[in-house]
């Protein structure tokens, strides 16, 4: 039977396409919004939520992160990109077993959906990407998941070195077991990791196969100076245009960071309805640099935000990510380069359209799946709040969120998990960190 959930009298942010806020309620049925209106009190309710003091938003779309490294919090500090990996991520990665890397999971989605996201893109390692997959889905979390796909590169663990017709197999695998499980709100994507670490072969047979499945690809980009030299010297091309003369561009493909693109790259994602994105608080960390996004933006290129994995932010904080994007973007390229509202929809409604999902979650609307986060506003920090929209992107943080509601389900109640024991799940995280680590060998 149909559970049907009345939040009342909150302050409702729709990022609907006339961005419309409005002092009113917002009524679920089942999976679904049924209506958003000023007054709805006249409709019978199983549970009401008391919204008064509060920012009613779609629920976050981050649309990078890597659960797998949920786990690596802390172990990789003070490293760029290639010595980050080689060094620490990759050792760590190659040491995952099962329990392990559900521990890293349960330990990531936990941490998202207190901080009022909803549903992610995210790229696990090489093995073991069952286990996040029945993370997910025990969860009630929504996410496209991907295992990561290796089949070349210097320094990589004999661990996580795989034959490119055993990735595609594996990967296959998993997508005819996992895509569209749970009423759609688990989906399959491919997930090479760079360039740098696959084959030609193996970029062109996920090409291909993504088209035929009808499924994204989602892989890191020009993240960094020395990743863009490599790619450049083993293939004579720039990043973006190497992976579109594979195949590896359109609506379907997301690639990760961007920072470092030329006019004919930025071209190429215009043109081709390619998806970037935008993970500022990684590329800060890594000393990586600052992507163009406003540039972007102002081409038309659709750009969203992601944490990116724990061990290079170290947060999954998408308020963390908005104010982040936001401050980056005017200390080089003016005060009004990245406005609040435009950030927020970067995290909203362009993480939808970015996972394909445009037409279901990313704003409150009649119809739209019941993606939900609910903020406290009377807060010291929060107040006073003349602009509802500032106040989210510029003051607010994940402690603030009270409440959260993905596929009409409450998954947190004034601040409580309620698919997840809070303190086992940290308990057990730190136990296979210890065990982890033992492995790994760091």
């Amino acid at each position: 039977m149909e559970q049907t959930v009345l939040i009342k009298g909150g302050t409702v942010v729709t990022m609907d396409a006339a961005e419309r806020v409005l002092d009113g309620d917002v009524l679920v049925r089942g999976r679904r919004i049924e209506a958003v209106g000023v007054d709805l009190s006249a409709a019978a309710a199983d549970v009401c939520i008391d919204a008064r003091g509060c920012a009613v938003l779609p629920g976050f779309v981050q649309t990078h992160v890597h659960l797998c490294q949920t786990l690596f919090r802390g172990a990789a500090d003070d490293l760029a990109l290639l010595d980050w990996l080689k060094r620490r991520v990759w050792p760590l990665e190659a040491a995952h077993d099962p329990a392990s890397l559900r521990a890293s999971a349960r330990l990531g989605v936990a941490e998202m959906v207190r901080g009022g996201t909803t549903c992610a893109l995210t790229m696990e390692t090489v093995n073991h990407t069952e286990e996040v997959f029945r993370v997910v889905e025990e969860t009630g979390f929504r996410a496209t998941v991907g295992k990561c796909m290796m089949d070349k590169g210097d320094e990589v663990p004999a661990g996580l070195r795989e034959e490119g017709e055993d990735s595609i197999r594996e990967s296959l695998a998993l997508l005819e077991k996992w895509h569209g499980r749970a009423e759609g709100r688990v989906r399959y994507c491919f997930a090479p990791r760079f360039a740098v670490s696959c084959t030609r072969g193996l970029l062109e047979r996920v090409a291909t196969l993504a088209r035929a499945r009808g499924v994204m690809i989602h892989t890191h980009a020009s993240e960094n100076v020395s990743e863009c030299e490599l790619v450049e010297g083993e293939t004579g091309m720039r990043n973006v245009l190497y992976l579109d003369s594979l195949g590896i561009s359109g609506p379907h493909v997301l690639l990760a960071h961007c920072v470092h693109l030329d006019g004919e790259e930025v071209g190429l994602l215009t043109s081709g309805g390619t998806h970037v994105a935008h993970c500022p608080s990684s590329n800060m960390k890594l000393g990586s640099g600052v992507a163009p996004v406003s540039e972007l933006l102002a081409r038309g290129v659709s750009v969203s935000l992601g944490a990116d994995g724990a061990p290079c932010n170290n947060r999954l904080d998408m308020f963390t990510e908005m104010r982040t994007a936001a401050l980056l973007q005017k200390v080089s390229r003016g005060a009004d380069a990245l406005p609040a509202a435009r950030v927020l929809r970067m995290a909203t409604a362009g993480g939808a359209r970015a996972l394909g999902l445009e037409g279901e979650i990313g704003s409150l609307e009649a119809g739209k799946l019941a993606d939900i986060t609910i903020l406290e506003l009377e807060r010291l920090h929060t107040t006073p709040r003349p602009e509802v929209v500032s106040t989210v992107v510029y003051a607010a943080e994940a402690r603030d969120v009270r409440d959260v509601l993905i596929d009409g389900r409450v998954l947190l109640r004034e601040g409580h998990l309620q698919t997840l024991d809070e303190r086992e799940v940290v308990a057990e995280a730190a136990r296979q960190y210890e065990l982890l680590a033992a492995r790994s060998g760091i």
